[in-house]
């Protein structure tokens, strides 16, 4: 029975690059953890507590560090 080899469609990255880029996550995690730093109501946005924006804030911010982290590495596990 033949064998078949998978190559990779992109680049791959070392294991300590990857880590860099996988560190990327620990920010969003890192925001919301510190609840002391945004348990306050001023400064409110539009009527809305700090305490609020700031949580629905990195709701954007952690899917865009998701997609970056997603593009930068996502040919690193191909063929394994």
């Amino acid at each position: 029975m033949p064998v078949r080899t998978v190559r990779s469609v992109g680049p791959t990255l070392r294991p300590a690059r990857r880590a860099v880029w996988y560190s990327l996550l620990l920010a969003p995690f890192a925001g919301l953890l510190w609840v002391p730093f945004y348990n306050r109501v001023q400064p409110e946005l539009a009527g809305i507590p700090y305490f609020y924006w700031y949580q629905f804030g990195w709701i954007g911010v952690s899917a865009a560090i998701t997609a970056i982290v997603y593009f930068a590495t996502r040919g690193d596990d191909e063929g394994k």
